[in-house]
């Protein structure tokens, strides 16, 4: 396995000035990850200040838009909902392609290597599913984590195929925006790989600081694990693939069991 700084030694420097580059940056994340950093730490701040705090809080991923006896208009803003969260991914592909030809090409997000994408992807959401489970039940334990409600939707056919859609929501943007262009753009910035690694680990568990502090630390390693895979591999697909699946497995899995046991 070569060193992430040698498998990126050829990488095309950017013809943007570094004061562009920052001021890029900065803009892309207060209107994607940045912002849900910022609430996020508003949220766990005022959990804790409620009575109760962690131990007796819950947190809904993917609740109802509309009163049940309204499915056709929830199903309607949850797809908007959906589309519309794309537009930072949307913003970062084009910003990379000004200096970086196609974007897809760039951050590993093509089809070139389909088998790896997908096997890879599976193996990363084993490794890291399993053990991340136990530490949200241990959180939960210890009362530093809220209770996490996956699938807070009303009893709609399309429950479903919306929670898969909100999982690959979810991938597409944390590792496109969070890890294709951030790391891209911060080694154009001549960020050493530790530095990159610790930057995208905080990042990631900040935005899931809302959850309690179970959730930041097993996103904080998740976080280090996909740079540190990213910067080897440079492929985005395999961290697409890996998160969608541990998203559905959460999701559907939620609700398909969370009716028939009492511990969830």
């Amino acid at each position: 396995m070569s060193n992430p700084e040698t498998a990126l030694a050829g990488e095309p420097a950017s013809t943007l000035a570094p004061r562009v580059i920052r001021r890029e940056i900065w803009i892309v994340l207060a209107l994607s990850l940045g912002a849900s950093a910022i609430w996020s730490i508003v949220t766990i701040i005022g959990t804790l200040t409620e009575p109760g705090g962690l131990a007796d809080s819950v947190q809904a991923l993917n609740s109802a838009k509309a009163p049940p006896e309204r499915p056709w208009y929830d199903l309607a803003r949850q797809l908007v909902s959906l589309a519309l969260a794309m537009a930072p991914v949307a913003l970062v592909l084009h910003f990379l392609s000004l200096d970086r030809g196609n974007p897809f090409r760039a951050i590993g997000l093509d089809a070139r290597r389909p088998a790896f994408d997908l096997l890879s992807g599976a193996g990363l959401a084993a490794c890291i599913g399993i053990p991340g489970l136990a530490l949200y039940f241990t959180a939960r334990a210890l009362g530093i984590n809220a209770e996490i409600n996956p699938a807070d939707l009303n009893d709609v056919w399309w429950a479903v195929p919306i929670l898969i859609l909100a999982a690959l929501k979810n991938a597409i943007i944390e590792e496109v925006v969070g890890l294709g262009y951030l790391v891209t753009r911060l080694r154009q910035l001549a960020w050493s790989t530790p530095a990159i690694i610790a930057a995208h680990a905080l990042l990631r568990g900040t935005y899931h600081l809302y959850q309690g502090f179970g959730g930041f630390i097993g996103n904080v390693v998740m976080g280090a694990v996909f740079a540190l895979f990213y910067l080897r591999w440079k492929r985005t697909g395999p961290l697409i693939w890996a998160h969608t699946l541990l998203d559905i497995a959460a999701f559907v899995g939620y609700l398909l069991v969370a009716p028939h046991v009492s511990w969830l």
